[in-house]
């Protein structure tokens, strides 16, 4: 029996390390373009370059073009931050990520649909990677 609970524990560890640590939500609401979340809300420019502070956010550099996907509800005092993904011609490797970045360093240059749909968000590290996979599909 003992073994069994040993075997077990372990396990549960071992899950627990290969999922990571859980990290704070950003926000519990987005607005999207539709209920999934799925088509691109507008095109964006990054005005400055932004250097990820981790695995939830993307890096861009200055004049960089960015799919704008979901915009996260402000919630007290926490910033506004957007999810998307960088087009550029040059940085090929960035292309395609997707991930979280503030609001206040990019300037919309077109708006393909208004973003009126709210939908509940899951931001977690474990999330994240499940979210890029469903916005890296459109």
């Amino acid at each position: 029996m003992a073994k069994i609970v040993l075997l077990f524990l372990s396990g549960v560890v071992a899950i627990w390390t290969v999922h990571g640590i859980f990290m704070d939500r950003l926000a519990s609401k987005k607005l999207c373009a539709d209920d999934e979340c799925v088509y691109t809300i507008s095109l964006a420019r990054a005005q400055e370059d932004y250097n990820a502070p981790d695995c939830r956010f993307i890096n861009f550099k200055k004049g960089q073009q960015i799919y704008v996907y979901s915009k996260l509800v402000k919630e007290n005092e926490a910033g506004e931050f957007w999810a998307g993904s960088v087009y550029s011609d040059g940085h090929e490797d960035e292309m395609g990520i997707v991930g979280y970045f503030p609001s206040t360093l990019v300037q919309e240059q077109h708006v393909y649909k208004e973003a009126i749909k709210e939908v509940p968000t899951t931001v977690s590290t474990s999330d994240v990677a499940q979210e890029d996979s469903d916005l890296e599909v459109m």
